[in-house]
């Protein structure tokens, strides 16, 4: 029995960790898309990358792919991170969680 429990809870750890990710990418696409929207045109991949990577964890951040882009009057965000095989910062699974975000861009005048 003991080893039905042992990997029942290491599943759900993963299942965690899945989850955890997941929530990772979305938050780390609003931010960039936050400051993508409020950055100059000329600054916007810079301060969009550099505030999507802000808050993420380290074992994390290191294999995140932060994307903006611009176009009709809307500033996009796309955060890509891999999902740790049991312990963050190890290795990693093979598929890759992805987080996307959208605003109107501002204008300023």
């Amino acid at each position: 029995m003991t080893p039905l429990i042992l990997i029942t809870l290491v599943l759900l750890w993963q299942f965690v960790l899945l989850g955890y990710t997941f929530t990772l990418a979305g938050n780390a696409a609003d931010e960039a898309v936050r400051a993508g929207t409020a950055a100059p045109a000329g600054a916007r991949q810079g301060a969009c990358e550099e505030a999507g990577r802000d808050k993420l964890p380290g074992a994390w951040e290191g294999g995140a792919e932060v994307d903006c882009s611009t176009g009709g009057g809307f500033v996009t965000a796309r955060v890509v991170l891999r999902v740790p095989v049991l312990f963050p910062g190890t290795v990693a699974f093979p598929f890759e969680v992805r987080g996307e975000a959208g605003a109107v861009e501002e204008v300023t005048d």
